[in-house]
């Protein structure tokens, strides 16, 4: 019975459906209360812990009242009610008169009562003795179910219940009382005889059922079975005797004789009548006997069948003979009469460990326990306190080891074979295999299990299993695989790793689901296939016949099919696409179908004797054309060759040589040497640090913008009036009419320069950081106006185009604030690592230091035209007060010394953030080629000159040498040798010198020597321009390098599948219900506008800039490239299809071929973002309170509130006009609000 419901209430302001309250509150019904207990309605309704009230006058539970004669709440006692049945518990099939008491029935009086019980249809009526004493008949009850039954008992008069505590207990002497001893020792209070009338069974009833003289003694007792049937000579063990009335208590026992020796009786374990335990005897040889048992003077023996047989154990052998230390063998003990006593009665001891009993008969197996050390020890079998020893020894000997298994991991998806070879595995018996898994921040509360049956040993020390399937996402748990041998388990690892698990490859499915034209080779396309596979454990199938595989690198699987196209399985035929089989891969457990295959079966329709003439006549024709035409041009041909032969001479031998070297360049460069990219994790910058650079770092102060300082320029004495009244300007801002009007009030300024609106959204942008809700609605609110405004203009394709209005530039920042997470937990590991990437490539190469180009880049424009020979060096640093360990680091000979100093501070403080690095002009580098020591300087007195030029010093120009030490130290005259004094004003002579000019690795084309004539100039420029183009080719060889890493930036911030952030999807609903509201229909309107929205506005300016997100210093050559690829991600949000040619830029034609995925890639994202669940504004406006409140308190906002009021000040009459205009303005007194922050703000005295 349910007397109420429990409904939560939930209180919003409606407007902005803002959260304020909530409770759930209980809705009670008092006419249910009184059902809460069977046949108490009053004390139901009294006692309930609702405000209700029982009215007995017309039996009814009501909500509380001010009436009269009512049983109130918690006043229960004083309900009319019927209690204290005697006797409290009747006989089944008997008639017994109960007597009860009533309390409170004056309003009763004169009332008949009727008792009744609806479970066994009983009613009868209820005859009042004397005053309030009660009584009833029972009727002759039947229930045969239980030997006792609650019977609960309601009285009713006119119809309605009266409360009754009425209880009484039937019970039956019958039930469970077979024989006299189990009759006789029911409860007194039962009265239970042992009956036995002529001409009927003798039973166990109440004594007034029986209709003879009830029995007073009980016949003898019966053996009906014993346990066990054989024990050892030496006794001691329990025999267990069962049968029939075998006493009544335990005292009835008098003697036990087993093969006619006392057994000694054990009262503990006595059960009524049915069951003895006695401990039996020693006897000195074997022996067959009865069972004897004296109860009370009678006798009862066994029958001949159950008899208990004396024999000796002998235990002769052990199988195995040896174990592992940790235990868990299985000893198999044989011998003869091994089955003597019960399993309990027999305890094995291997040494002073025991060894725990599983099965016991002829043979007797157990299992061993752990020993401390390897040694031989005996074995020993106890039965019932006698020890016996078996003549055999057991040696326990060290636990199994592994020492290596190949392969190292396998796929989550499992089912690839293992061989772990160690030491030890003959010992063991079973194998099975566990692998457990647990999130690294979670701890043991997350572990899960995964088990694995197929453990096959091949030898003494080689076992093969077969990983199982575990997690999809292993990378997020730390995984140990460990064999169970026995009882040991043994981890497959060993001293330099573990065995591993990683995720499943991916594989792409084929184009329209068909492969056509298969006959030679079928290729499969994905990722990570070669992870944990190597091609011999791979398979892959063309229906039901295998197809051969040939290469299996980590993108491509490469197979030879079957020279006959196979017949689809049989499974297949009912979806079958014109009755073409599946291409089916197989990796371990898990199988990809990746479509259908179709073989090219075309035909020549034209016989080859028609061939031959066709082809052959028309080109014996072209042929005659070309000889006559090539005669007549071949005279020209020769006088123009005289004059070029001097030039392709001087050329030939140098062409030939750079065009071999850099193909093998190229050939090189595409082995991926970048491992090291994650070794030092993801520097990602705080949220403070990562908005001042995105909002302000761009600003005409750069780092020491006040924003990013954080210092507010304000007498001491008048602090706190400023704060106060810039916290007026704060909620002065909060009034959405006040800003609306301020913003467009300065954008109508025609001084107020596009500079100048980037840097107000940026200030307004943290004003109003702890409201990011009210700030989307500002944004949301101009962007309508800024929509209206290009629509009227019917130029909607410009909209977003650039950052011309505060509410672009609104946007943009609103972005880079929803996004950071994003970035932080996705997104920024990929482009962190395609940064690194290409830092690594180009330091691989060298880079000059003068002209900013490098050997190794994407970007053609800052690519080395030059083939400048150099060696790769490493050189042992040893940082002054960091240790006396060397630091191994790789530079180039051709690097000048700041070059150097990058370098080895770049790996000496690589666990460090960028920020907190020395800067390469803050240390000295010291060489030490022996006991002598030398200042290394790019520029000295030593340096190399011609003329008015001078090259920087490198390693080459001081013959530093591989292997050579050098010392980083911080910047001091002391640290000096002062044989090299004169050298430092001589060096800052040489860099301030007007007319010296320097070069690193290549001097500039257009700076050439006056001695040399013009001429010879232009000569001297058309040879370099055209060896220059031949090194185009490293641009392809650093962008094979690279493409990984650009294709995982690329997935990972235009893939829908995986984590969309609720903005973008937010964002470009509002676009799409904006377009659709204007009757836009246009398709390249709207993909432009998300394109300007997101993927230009932030993705672009993130990839150009990763030192906005990451703690990272982006050196200028780095940057060329960077632009490249920035370039390339702007091409493919395009919808327009750009022309390629000849004359193309070559950064264009580099990223030609991928432009197409990568715009399908877009496409997919826009059409994947569309289709997904909407974002509500509940939802968006939740997670941007949750942004507010986890970051604000980092921001300057006093200093932005600040910087935003100069602006109010000195546009200070053109605002207050506008708020004047404005109604909505006039009623809210903006205009005067602000009047009295400026008065408190400039100290004026107001006049208001």
């Amino acid at each position: 019975v349910i007397d109420h419901v429990s409904v939560p209430l939930h209180l919003t302001f409606k407007e902005n459906n803002i959260f304020l309250a909530s409770h759930t509150y209980p809705f009670y019904d008092c006419e249910e209360a009184m059902n809460l207990l069977e046949n108490q309605p009053c004390y139901s309704c009294a006692s309930n812990r609702w405000n209700c009230q029982w009215d007995w006058k017309r039996h009814i539970c009501e909500e509380s009242s001010s009436v009269q004669d009512v049983i109130k709440q918690n006043m229960e006692e004083e309900c009319p009610q019927f209690l204290n049945p005697n006797p409290p518990i009747i006989p089944m099939e008997y008639q017994t008169t109960v007597h009860f008491e009533g309390r409170h029935l004056a309003y009763y009086q004169g009332k008949k009562f009727v008792v009744g019980n609806s479970q066994f249809e009983f009613e009868a009526p209820v005859h009042e003795s004397d005053e309030e004493k009660f009584s009833f008949m029972s009727k002759e009850f039947s229930y045969s179910t239980n030997e006792t039954l609650q019977l609960n008992l309601s009285i009713r008069t006119d119809k309605v219940k009266i409360d009754s505590k009425l209880m009484v207990t039937l019970y039956n002497c019958s039930y469970g009382r077979s024989d006299c001893s189990l009759c006789l020792a029911a409860h007194r209070d039962y009265n239970c005889v042992w009956c036995e009338e002529d001409g009927k069974p003798s039973k166990c009833v109440y004594d007034k059922l029986c209709h003879a003289p009830p029995t007073d003694t009980c016949p003898p007792p019966e053996i009906t079975r014993i346990e066990p049937k054989t024990g050892p000579l030496s006794g001691g063990i329990l025999l267990t005797i069962m049968g029939s009335n075998l006493g009544i208590k335990a005292e009835d026992v008098k003697n036990v004789m087993v093969a006619d020796k006392a057994c000694l009786f054990k009262e503990e374990y006595y059960s009524v009548s049915t069951r003895i335990v006695c401990q039996v005897g020693p006897m000195y040889e074997p022996k067959q006997g009865q069972i004897e048992v004296n109860i009370n003077g009678k006798l009862g023996k066994s029958p001949s069948e159950v008899l208990f047989t004396y024999q000796k154990p002998y235990p002769s052998g052990i199988k195995p003979e040896s174990g592992p230390q940790a235990g868990g063998t299985a000893l198999t003990i044989t011998g003869t009469n091994l089955a003597t006593g019960s399993k309990k009665d027999v305890q094995v001891s291997v040494g002073s460990q025991p060894c725990n009993v599983t099965e016991f008969g002829d043979e007797i197996v157990c299992i061993t326990g752990p020993n401390s050390k390897v040694e031989t020890v005996d074995v020993t079998v106890d039965y019932g306190g006698t020890a016996i020893s078996v003549p055999a020894n057991f040696s326990y000997s060290e636990n199994p080891t592994v020492t290596k298994f190949l392969p190292v991991n396998s796929f989550s998806s499992g089912g690839r074979n293992i061989t772990v070879t160690g030491t030890g595995f003959g010992l063991i018996q079973s194998f099975s295999l566990v692998v457990h898994a647990e999130r690294p921040e979670a701890g043991k509360m997350s572990l899960k299990r995964f088990g694995g049956k197929l453990v096959t040993r091949l030898n003494e020390t080689t076992v093969v299993f077969s990983s199982p399937p575990i997690l999809e996402d292993p990378e997020n748990y730390n995984i140990t695989t460990i064999i169970l041998m026995d009882h040991y388990h043994l981890a497959v690892k060993n001293e330099s790793h573990s065995f591993a698990y990683v995720a499943d490859p991916t594989f792409e499915n084929f184009t329209d689901g068909i492969k056509k034209q298969v006959n030679k080779l079928i290729n499969a396309k994905g990722s990570n296939l070669n992870k944990a596979m190597t091609i011999d454990e791979a398979q892959a199938f063309v229906g039901d016949e295998p197809c051969n595989i040939k290469t299996l690198t980590e993108t491509d699987l490469y197979c030879e099919p079957p020279e006959v196209q196979p017949q689809p399985k049989k499974r297949q035929k009912r979806d079958t696409i014109n009755n073409l089989p599946e291409f089916i891969v197989k990796f371990g457990l898990r199988e990809w179908i990746l479509g259908r295959v179709e073989y090219d079966t075309r035909v020549s329709d034209i016989p080859l004797n028609l061939i031959l003439p066709l082809v052959l006549i028309p080109m014996i024709a072209i042929i005659v054309i070309s000889v006559i035409c090539y005669r007549r041009k071949s005279q020209q041909a020769e006088r123009e060759y005289e004059k070029i032969k001097s030039q392709l001479e001087g050329l030939e031998e140098s062409v030939r040589d750079r065009c071999k070297k850099e193909f093998t360049d190229l050939m090189i460069e595409m082995e991926d040497q970048t491992n090291d990219i994650s070794e030092a994790g993801i520097p990602v910058l705080d949220y403070k640090t990562y908005t001042d650079r995105v909002f302000f770092l761009p600003s005409k102060d750069g780092e020491k913008d006040v924003m990013i300082t954080g210092k507010l320029d304000i007498p001491e004495a008048r602090r706190q009036t400023v704060e106060q009244s810039l916290n007026q300007f704060s909620n002065l801002l909060n009034s959405k009419s006040f800003l609306i009007n301020f913003i467009h009030t300065l954008e109508n300024q025609r001084e107020f320069s596009a500079r100048a609106k980037v840097y107000f959204a940026s200030l307004l942008t943290v004003a109003l950081h702890g409201k990011l809700e009210y700030y989307t609605d500002i944004m949301r609110t101009l962007f309508l106006e800024l929509m209206e405004q290009y629509v009227v203009a019917k130029n909607p394709k410009l909209m977003l185009r650039r950052s011309e209005t505060v509410v672009e530039r609104m946007l943009s920042n609103w972005m880079s604030i929803c996004l950071y997470q994003y970035l932080k937990d996705n997104a920024g590991e990929p482009l962190y690592k395609l940064f690194k990437a290409i830092k690594h490539q180009v330091e691989k190469g060298p880079v000059d230091a003068v002209l900013k180009k490098a050997k190794y880049t994407l970007n053609d424009t800052g690519l080395l035209g030059d083939d400048v020979e150099y060696t790769q060096l490493t050189v042992n640093v040893y940082v002054q007060d960091g240790g006396t360990d060397s630091i191994p680091v790789k530079v180039l000979n051709c690097d000048t010394i700041s070059q150097v100093k990058e370098k080895i501070i770049d790996q000496v403080y690589r666990n460090l953030p960028c920020s907190q690095w020395p800067k390469a002009e803050s240390v000295v580098l010291e060489w030490r080629p022996g006991s002598t020591a030398q200042i290394l300087s790019d520029l000295d007195l030593t340096s190399q000159r011609d003329g008015r030029w001078k090259r920087i010093n490198t390693l080459m120009h001081y013959n530093v040498r591989d292997g050579a030490t050098l010392i980083l130290s911080k910047m001091g005259i002391s640290q000096q040798p002062e044989d090299n004094q004169q050298d430092v004003p001589g060096e800052r002579h040489a860099l301030l010198e007007d007319e010296n000019k320097v070069w690193h690795l290549v001097r500039p084309v257009d700076e050439i020597d006056e001695g040399k004539s013009k001429r010879g100039s232009v000569k001297e420029k058309e040879r370099t321009k055209a060896i220059t183009e031949i090194y185009l080719t490293r641009l392809l060889s650093v962008k094979g390098t690279l493409q990984q890493f650009v294709d995982n930036f690329f997935h990972s911030v235009l893939n829908s599948n995986h984590v969309v952030p609720p903005a973008v999807k937010y964002f470009f609903d509002f676009l799409d219900e904006q377009a659709e509201k204007h009757d836009i229909k246009d398709e390249d309107t709207i993909h432009i506008w998300k394109t300007n929205s997101l993927p230009l506005r932030f993705w672009v300016n993130i990839l150009k800039n990763p030192h906005f997100i990451f703690d990272v210093h982006v050196h200028e050559v780095v940057d060329a490239s960077l632009s490249v690829i920035a370039q390339t991600f702007m091409d493919a949000c395009t919808r327009t299809e750009h022309k390629l040619s000849r004359d193309s830029p070559s950064n264009k034609l580099l990223y030609a071929k991928e432009i197409s995925n990568y715009k399908k890639m877009v496409e997919d994202y826009y059409k994947g973002i569309r289709q997904m669940v909407p974002v509500s504004d509940q939802d968006m406006n939740t997670h941007l309170a949750e942004i507010s409140r986890a970051h604000t308190d980092s921001l300057n906002t006093l200093v932005a509130l600040h910087q935003l009021y100069q602006y109010t000040n000195k546009y200070y009459d053109e605002i207050i006009n506008a708020l004047e205009e404005d109604p909505a303005a006039q009623k809210m007194q903006l205009a005067f609000r602000l009047q009295q922050i400026a008065a408190a703000l400039e100290n004026k005295v107001t006049d208001l």
